[in-house]
């Protein structure tokens, strides 16, 4: 059976991906290795712009399944961890991938995303992904019990129809799918917007710090400083949209009043020179409330996203991409296993986000700032957390253990906070 355009005849292939950012790179290419025809639509022409430049330790086991690992190394700035500094603190405090608990790999990449998300593309497109860039979906029609047929239009304008077995939305923030079948949900209980740029002439940290992505609190939100090369930085402030709303001007203004909110960070940003526009960008934080359905899955951002601030969103898309290829691959070989792996798949997905969203919607509390400031390792909690940043979200009883005992050092903070106020200890000695 085929799908014509009203000009050829198209053959059904096994999967079509809407996007071809991390997520769909990641999860045609599993595909592809597992023999399965795939069709990529990547609605730009890479490479393009894309903030979420700070990767995690454990996308370093993804690089090497995909076979991009030294061509990550190549392209990408060393970051051997995160460092916070509150307002009122004299100096940052690193937490460095090689003090987690059990490292695999004591190390990630800073990169510039243009030319990350390419070397994805192309390494999709080597491993046998058919590619169209510059191509954008139009419809998916899912009428048809032998395929899905989905319409796109290429730059020129020209609608062409394809045939397939299966769609992954990768779409991104774009969330394709999601919105059409009105699965997709704003998060209440963590609205952000981000404003943000490329900029020259950043100090970056030194000695064993150098390469690390910073993180400044500020009354309103956050900013992150990230490396991506020699020359250029990646600079962004979170805040809430109430926040933004009021203050005045331009974004670049917005922006401005943030640095100047934060002295460590204007110190850094001196002789800073922007290279290139600044962005903005709504509300970080939405879900959907379903993973799949008949003959289609999301995936990455196309499906949830919380917040930028532990790196996670490339970590979360790759992870995911991954696992939702093997699952694809068997819901194609037969409908009730691959249902049962699909609802793996999303128990899986939906536990990582659960796990990282506590520490996120809580990163704002006194409480949070007072525990992550402190340099302790008691009881090895500081590691797990380590872990944590390092992208680690399950495992043995001790790890989940640890994690337990910093969620309940956080409540007695709050507790203590509650009912003595401002004389909570800045320094907190618990961990």
């Amino acid at each position: 059976m085929s799908c014509t355009n009203g000009q050829s005849a198209e053959r059904i292939v096994d999967v079509a991906v809407i996007g071809g950012g991390p997520a769909g790179s990641t999860a045609a290419t599993k595909l592809s290795k597992l023999g399965r025809s795939v069709k990529l639509f990547e609605q730009t022409q890479h490479p393009r712009f894309h903030i979420g430049e700070s990767l995690l330790p454990q996308n370093l086991e993804i690089f090497e399944e995909l076979g991009v690992l030294d061509s990550v190394q190549d392209i990408g700035v060393l970051k051997p961890g995160a460092d916070f500094t509150t307002l009122t603190s004299e100096a940052h405090v690193s937490f460095r991938f090689a003090e987690a608990l059990t490292p695999q790999f004591k190390h990630a990449y800073q990169v510039r995303r243009s030319e990350f998300d390419h070397l994805l593309l192309r390494n999709a497109q080597e491993k046998g992904v058919d590619v169209f860039e510059s191509y954008s979906v139009q419809d998916c029609d899912f009428s048809n019990p032998d395929y899905v047929e989905v319409v796109t239009k290429d730059a020129d304008g020209a609608v062409n129809r394809h045939a397939a077995r299966f769609v992954i939305d990768a779409s991104g923030r774009d969330t394709f799918l999601s919105r059409r079948f009105g699965l997709w949900e704003r998060n209440r209980q963590h609205e952000s917007a981000a404003i943000f740029s490329h900029f020259r002439n950043v100090q970056w940290r030194s000695g064993e710090d150098e390469g690390n992505i910073s993180i400044y609190w500020f009354e309103h939100g956050w900013f992150w400083l990230i490396p991506i090369s020699r020359e250029i930085t990646s600079v962004g402030m979170v805040a809430k949209p109430n926040f933004l709303k009021a203050s005045p001007g331009s974004i670049e203004s917005k922006f401005q009043q943030g640095v100047e909110a934060n002295p460590a960070l204007k110190a850094r940003m001196t002789n800073a020179i922007r290279d290139g526009q600044m962005r903005s960008t709504g509300n970080f934080s939405y879900s959907s409330n379903k993973l799949f359905g008949d003959r289609f899955a999301l995936v990455g951002d196309a499906f949830a996203f919380i917040d930028p601030v532990f790196s996670t969103g490339v970590f979360v898309a790759m992870r995911s991409g991954s696992s939702i290829g093997e699952a694809v691959d068997i819901y194609l070989a037969d409908r009730s296993s691959g249902i049962r792996a699909l609802r793996r798949h999303e128990a899986e997905v939906r536990s990582m986000l659960k796990t990282f969203s506590w520490f996120i919607y809580r990163f704002m509390e006194p409480s949070m700032k007072t525990l992550f400031m402190s340099t302790n390792n008691r009881f090895q909690i500081r590691s797990a957390v380590i872990s944590l940043l390092s992208g680690r979200y399950a495992g043995d009883i001790d790890f989940r253990a640890r994690l337990f005992a910093f969620k309940c050092l956080f409540v007695v903070l709050e507790w203590y906070r509650a009912v003595f106020g401002a004389k909570q200890p800045t320094n907190s000695r618990l961990l």
